[in-house]
C-alpha cells in the first residue's frame, strides 16, 4: 500500500494574499522562499479530526486549522502582542503533549500554537 509521507502544503483564501503571507513571515517568522516552500524544522505532526460542531477552531465557518510548532510559547504569544496581533488569553496544557496557545490572523483564521512536551 502506498502511503502519503508528509505535509506537503497548506492553502488559505485571502482577500489580499500578499498582505496574508506579509504578516504569516513577520508576525510568526515563516521563512518562506517567493513560491512559499518553507524548510521546516524536523518534529511531530498530528492529524486528527474533531466533531463537525466543535468550537475550537473559533467560528464554525473554519473548516480546518493550522498548527504551528514553536520553542518557546509564551515568547512567541508576547511578540504576537507585541505585534498587534489578536491573541487568545488562555494557554492550555496536555500533560506529556505540551502547551498551546492561539492567534487569528488578519483574514480571521485561528491558528494554533504548539509547544510540544519535552
Amino acid at each position: 500500500m502506498e502511503r502519503v509521507l508528509g505535509i506537503g502544503g497548506y492553502f488559505l483564501r485571502a482577500a489580499d494574499p500578499a498582505a496574508l503571507m506579509t504578516w504569516y513571515r513577520e508576525s510568526l517568522g515563516l521563512g518562506t522562499d517567493e513560491h512559499g516552500l518553507w524548510q521546516q524544522d524536523r518534529g511531530p505532526t498530528v492529524v486528527a479530526t474533531f466533531e463537525a460542531d466543535t468550537d475550537y477552531f473559533g467560528t464554525r465557518s473554519q473548516q480546518s486549522m493550522l498548527n504551528f510548532r514553536v520553542r518557546d510559547l509564551d515568547a512567541m504569544l508576547a511578540q504576537l502582542r507585541a505585534g498587534g496581533a489578536d491573541v487568545a488569553e488562555d494557554v492550555q496544557e496536555m500533560a506529556g503533549v505540551g502547551r498551546f496557545g492561539w492567534v487569528t490572523d488578519p483574514e480571521g483564521n485561528r491558528i494554533e500554537l504548539w509547544q510540544p512536551a519535552g
